[in-house]
């Protein structure tokens, strides 16, 4: 199963996902992660967010969902925060889709401390709506079923 996570920005909530899912998920499951107007860069918080969490950082980059235009992913989820105003890129033909908003961590003001702390509560959350994914039993739900579960994982 490919799993591809989209934002705006792909510098931090989806490459949060990316990481966390493919630190967490068995063989046979790979998250990627994209944006619509790309950043370019990995957010430094995001990457030392990882480190403290003991994920590896290696080849995460900031990408256009044109990187993946040939992915095919079996689902896709969007992870922008509604109420923060964000538009989400819905693309990626027969893929299930699914909304997991999040607010965007990066946009924190405040101390060192609070910055890292709503960093690092963004890396819990994230934890765990996976731990959540990963425990479902696919070879038993059906698409309908799957969605459902996806909607209420999302609210987790």
């Amino acid at each position: 199963m490919k799993v591809l996570f989209l934002c705006t920005a792909n510098s931090c909530r989806s490459i949060l996902c990316e990481a966390l899912f493919n630190h967490l998920a068995p063989p046979g499951l790979r998250a990627y992660s994209a944006g619509s107007e790309p950043k370019g860069f990995v957010h430094p918080l995001t990457l030392k967010a990882l480190e403290r969490s003991g994920v590896a950082c290696d080849g995460l980059s900031s990408k256009s969902t044109e990187a993946h235009a040939e992915l095919q992913p079996d689902l896709v989820i969007t992870v922008c925060d509604k109420a923060a105003g964000e538009v989400c890129p819905v693309l990626f033909g027969p893929a299930l889709r699914a909304h997991w908003g999040l607010a965007d961590p990066s946009e924190v003001v405040g101390s060192d401390a609070e910055i890292a702390a709503a960093f690092d509560a963004t890396v819990a959350r994230i934890k765990t709506r996976l731990q959540a994914f990963l425990a479902l039993p696919f070879d038993q739900l059906d698409a309908d079923a799957l969605r459902a579960e996806l909607v209420r994982i999302g609210s987790l």
